[in-house]
């Protein structure tokens, strides 16, 4: 089945995927928009999980001041150049992670950064998760996605690895 110039332009704009990734998805999907936007997630997954051993060394620093100066955020993301370092889209997932941190004050980035004793003392380990670390949150922008979620599309989208290596919240008055 062909897919039409609009269902693609549609698909493009609500993943951000390519063209030639939309048109197959699309294809693949028989026209209908939500299987082809599931089949590129399942395919950003895959992309995530080759590129996952590739270092990165390069990435930005940003920094997120929220209104009335009482919550700031510090967050490095990593890629693997310096010319993604520069790339629209990477800007804007970096700045929407500084937000998301300074809306959602996780406390870790993945689950395996929680200490062992920590995790044990909960009750609700699940939901523990999910509030507490940054990758399992669900993104301030769009509740359907995590952030995970988001990097492994700007992962599939750029075909680089890129990580959320560190971050520090600063809340006025708050230790």
């Amino acid at each position: 089945m062909m897919a039409s110039v609009d269902a693609i332009k549609e698909l493009r704009e609500m993943t951000s995927c390519g063209v030639i990734e939309c048109k197959k998805a699309l294809e693949e999907a028989k026209g209908d928009i939500e299987k082809a936007k599931q089949i590129l997630q399942k395919r950003g997954l895959e992309i995530a999980a080759k590129k996952g051993s590739r270092t990165a060394k390069e990435g930005r620093v940003e920094s997120y001041i929220h209104l009335g100066n009482k919550i700031g955020v510090i967050v490095e993301v990593n890629c693997e150049t310096d010319f993604v370092a520069k790339n629209e889209d990477f800007c804007a997932f970096t700045k929407d992670v500084a937000m998301h941190i300074a809306a959602m004050a996780p406390k870790y980035i993945k689950q395996a950064d929680i200490p062992a004793d920590v995790l044990a003392a909960q009750k609700d380990q699940a939901t523990f998760i999910k509030e507490n670390c940054l990758l399992d949150q669900p993104f301030v922008r769009d509740p359907k996605m995590t952030i995970q979620d988001c990097l492994n599309l700007l992962i599939a989208k750029i075909g680089e690895n890129i990580l959320v290596s560190r971050f520090i919240r600063y809340k006025v008055g708050v230790e």
